[in-house]
C-alpha cells in the first residue's frame, strides 16, 4: 500500500483488525520493519491523541519521528498553482513537499477543513498536494473530509466489545458551540458501510445532511429517539451544515446524549468532547463509555497503517 488516505484503503477489514490485535498483544513484534526509517509528522492543526498515538506507533515499529507544527514553526504554505506570492505565504507546496521527502521515508499530514470553501475542502488541497509532490507514502492523520485512523480505531473498539452477531450502531449528531468539520462522521459512516455485518444508521437534525455519496443507502433519522431504540453502540459527534457550508444551524440541547437516551448501549466519541453539551457527565463517566479505549486503540490503528505502508517500501 503506497498511501493511507481513506478508509477505502483498508483492503480487508478482517486482516487489518487481526494485525491491530497482534500489535496490541505484542507492540514490538514488527520493530525491525521500521528500523532506520524516518516518519515525518506535519500538523496544520492542534492534536493530542493523533500526535501521541502516531508517535507511539512509530516507536513500536522502530521508526524515528520528526514533527513540525506548520504555521507556528514552519513557513505558511501556498497550494494554488500560478499564484503571485506577494502576500503572507512564503513557500509553495511544490518545493516544501519535495524537500521534506528528502528527510523522511513516510509523511503523516493533519489538516482540517477550512469550512469556508466547500470545493477546496472536498478537493483535499493539503493532503493531495503532499501526495502529488512529496514522492513518498502519505498517512492521513485527519484531512478536510476524512479521519481514517480514527475510523479504524473505532472499528477495532466496536469489534472488541460487540456481543451480538449483528449489533446496531448509531451515529448521532449532537450540539456544539462551534462549527466543526464532517471528517470524523464521513469516515465512520464509510467504514460502517464497508462492514455490512453492522446494523448502521445515522441521526441528525434537518440541515445537517452528510454527502449522499458517503451515506449511500444507510438509514437516516431526524428523530433521535427513534434511531437510538435498541442500539448497541452510540457514536456521538457534532458536524456543521452542508448548506450553507460550515454553518451552525441548530444547537438544540435536546440532542445531547443522556443516560436515559443511551440505555444499555455503549457510548463512543473520538474526543475531545464538550461535557454537558455533547454528552452528560453521567454517560461519559459511566461504565458503558468506551472513549478511553477508543483513544488507546488509536495507537494500534496507526501501527497497522504504518506496517502496511512500510511493507510496500
Amino acid at each position: 500500500m503506497k498511501h493511507f488516505l481513506h478508509v477505502n484503503d483498508i483492503d480487508s477489514s478482517a486482516s487489518w483488525l487481526s494485525l491491530a490485535a497482534e500489535c496490541k498483544k505484542e507492540p514490538f513484534k514488527y520493530e525491525k520493519l521500521g528500523k532506520g526509517k524516518v516518519l515525518g509528522l506535519l500538523f496544520f492543526n492542534n492534536s493530542l491523541r493523533t500526535r501521541l498515538s502516531t508517535q507511539k506507533a512509530a516507536y513500536h515499529l522502530g521508526m524515528h519521528c520528526m514533527i513540525m507544527n506548520i504555521g507556528s514553526e514552519g513557513w505558511a504554505l501556498e497550494f494554488e498553482d500560478g499564484t503571485i506570492m506577494d502576500q503572507g505565504k512564503a513557500e509553495h507546496i511544490k518545493e516544501a513537499a519535495q524537500v521534506i521527502s528528502q528527510y523522511c521515508d513516510v509523511l503523516g499530514v493533519r489538516a482540517f477543513a477550512s469550512l469556508e470553501d466547500k470545493e477546496k475542502d472536498e478537493a483535499e488541497q493539503v493532503l493531495n498536494g503532499f501526495k502529488k509532490y512529496a514522492g513518498i507514502p502519505v498517512l492521513n492523520m485527519e484531512s478536510a473530509t476524512g479521519h481514517p485512523l480514527q475510523a479504524l480505531a473505532d472499528l477495532i473498539t466496536i469489534t472488541e466489545h460487540q456481543q451480538t452477531k449483528r449489533p446496531k450502531v448509531v451515529l448521532s449528531w449532537a450540539p456544539h458551540p462551534r462549527a466543526l468539520p464532517q471528517a470524523v462522521a464521513n469516515s465512520f459512516t464509510s467504514i460502517m458501510r464497508n462492514n455490512p455485518q453492522f446494523d448502521f444508521c445515522v441521526t441528525h437534525p434537518r440541515g445537517y445532511e452528510l454527502n449522499p455519496e458517503i451515506i449511500g443507502d444507510s438509514p437516516v433519522y431526524h428523530d433521535q429517539n427513534e434511531a437510538l431504540k435498541d442500539a448497541d453502540f452510540v457514536y456521538v459527534k457534532n458536524w456543521s451544515a452542508s448548506n450553507p457550508y460550515g454553518a451552525v444551524l441548530n444547537n438544540d440541547p435536546h440532542w445531547m446524549i443522556t443516560p436515559e437516551k443511551l440505555g444499555k448501549a455503549y457510548f463512543m466519541h473520538c474526543l475531545p468532547v464538550r461535557r454537558n453539551v455533547i454528552v452528560e457527565d453521567a454517560v461519559l463517566d459511566g461504565n458503558n463509555s468506551l472513549v478511553i479505549e477508543q483513544a488507546n486503540n488509536r495507537t494500534y490503528a496507526a501501527q497497522a497503517a504504518l506496517i502496511k505502508i512500510l511493507e510496500s517500501l
